[in-house]
C-alpha cells in the first residue's frame, strides 16, 4: 500500500517551492514513523510515570521518617521510677534484693525495649533521655552483683566464687551500647547487649533459686553488709564528681552533658533505692540491732528524692548567679547526703 505525503518542496522550474504537491511515500516507511511516534509516546509515558513514583516515594519516606522518630520515639519512650514496683511471682524467694535486682533487668530488657543500642533509623535511635537511664539503672544492677559476688555470697574466710554469681556479674556489666552488627569489631553479626544482660539475668535467677533451698551463700554478717555500703557509697561518689565536673560556664543554662548525666544518675538512683530497700529486709536484724534503723531510713529517703526528680527541660544554670535553676546540682544535694548516711551505716557495722 502506497501513501501520500504533502511535497514542500517540490517546484517545476526547481526553486524551493510551497506546494500542494503529494508524494507517494512507501508503507514501510509509514510504518516506520507510526512505530517511533508509538515508542515516543511510551517513553514520554514513562518518563512522567518515573516522576510521579519519585516524588511518591518522596513523600512516603519523609512522612515515614516522621512518624518513625515522633509517634515510634514516642511509643518506645518509658522512663519509669515506680517506686512500688515489685518482682513477678516467679522472680520472688531468697533474697530481696536478689529478686528486685533481677526484676529492674527483665523489665529494662524485656518489657520495655533496650534503646542504648539502638541505631539511629529506629525509633529508638532518636531518643536521649531513656538510653542514658536504662544504663543507670544496668550500671547499678551490675555493681550490686559484684558486690554479691565478693562480700555477700561469700563465707569467712571462703576465696571461692558463686559460679551463678560469677557469670551474673559478668554479663551484666557488658557495654551497654552493642548491637547486632558492630564493625569495629567484626563485618560479621555480633551478640548485642540486651542478649547478654538476658544471660546474666538467668544466672541471677539461678542464684536466688539457690539461695531459697539453701544451696548457695547469702551471708547476712556485718562486716560484708558493711563493706558493701562502704562500695556502694563509693560508687554514688564517683556520680558527685561527675558533677562537679559538668558546672555552668556562662550565661547558657541548656546543656546537653548535664542533660545526659542527669538522667543516668537518676537511673542509678533509682536502682540503687530499689535495690537497698530490699536489701534493707535481708539485713533487718542487723540493722535493727546496731541501732541504724534512723539513719538507713534517711538515706532510703535522700536516693528516692534524687531519683524522683522530674523536670521538664534539665537546666543548667549558675547556681550563684542565676534566676534558672541546676537540676544536676539539686538531685548532687541528696545524693551526697545518702552517701555521707551510707558511710555512717558502714562505719557503724565495721565495729564488732
Amino acid at each position: 500500500m502506497t501513501t501520500y505525503e504533502t511535497d514542500a518542496n517540490a517546484g517545476a522550474d526547481g526553486k524551493d517551492i510551497r506546494s500542494n504537491a503529494l508524494v507517494p511515500v512507501p508503507a514501510d516507511d509509514a510504518e516506520g514513523n507510526e512505530r517511533v511516534r508509538g515508542i515516543r509516546r511510551i517513553w514520554s509515558w514513562r518518563r512522567h510515570l518515573s516522576r510521579r513514583v519519585l516524588r511518591t516515594s518522596g513523600i512516603v519516606l519523609i512522612t515515614a521518617s516522621v512518624l518513625n522518630w515522633t509517634v515510634g520515639a514516642a511509643a518506645v519512650h518509658n522512663i519509669s521510677t515506680d517506686v512500688d514496683f515489685a518482682p513477678p511471682v516467679h522472680m520472688t524467694g531468697g533474697s530481696a534484693a536478689v529478686s528486685i535486682a533481677a526484676a529492674l533487668v527483665d523489665r529494662e530488657i524485656n518489657q520495655n525495649a533496650w534503646t542504648p543500642n539502638d541505631p539511629w533509623f529506629t525509633p529508638g535511635g532518636f531518643l536521649d533521655n531513656m538510653p542514658n537511664y536504662q544504663m543507670g539503672i544496668l550500671r547499678a544492677v551490675g555493681r550490686f552483683s559484684f558486690e554479691l559476688l565478693d562480700e555477700i555470697a561469700r563465707t569467712r574466710g571462703s576465696s571461692s566464687n558463686d559460679p551463678d554469681l560469677e557469670r551474673a556479674a559478668g554479663f551484666l556489666q557488658f557495654p551497654p551500647d552493642i548491637w547486632i552488627v558492630n564493625t569495629s569489631k567484626s563485618i560479621l553479626p555480633t551478640i548485642p547487649s540486651e542478649q547478654q544482660y538476658r544471660t546474666g539475668l538467668r544466672s541471677l535467677l539461678r542464684y536466688n533459686e539457690r539461695v531459697e533451698l539453701g544451696q548457695a551463700v547469702f551471708d547476712r554478717r556485718a562486716d560484708a553488709f558493711g563493706r558493701t555500703m562502704q562500695r556502694i557509697a563509693a560508687d554514688l561518689g564517683a556520680q558527685t564528681a561527675a558533677i562537679e565536673r559538668t558546672r555552668p560556664g556562662g550565661w547558657w543554662v541548656f546543656n546537653h552533658q548535664a542533660d545526659d548525666l542527669f538522667y543516668h544518675n537518676k537511673g542509678m538512683l533509682y536502682a540503687y533505692y530499689m535495690i537497698l530497700d530490699a536489701l534493707g529486709s535481708d539485713f533487718e536484724a542487723l540493722i535493727r540491732e546496731r541501732g541504724v534503723t534512723l539513719v538507713w531510713t534517711r538515706a532510703l529517703q535522700n536516693l528516692e528524692r534524687a531519683s524522683q526528680l522530674r523536670p521538664m527541660v534539665v537546666l543548667n544554670g549558675n547556681s550563684d548567679r542565676s534566676i534558672f535553676a541546676n537540676h544536676l546540682m539539686l538531685q548532687g544535694f541528696y545524693l551526697k547526703r545518702a552517701i555521707l548516711q551510707l558511710e555512717e551505716v558502714a562505719s557503724v557495722l565495721a565495729v564488732s
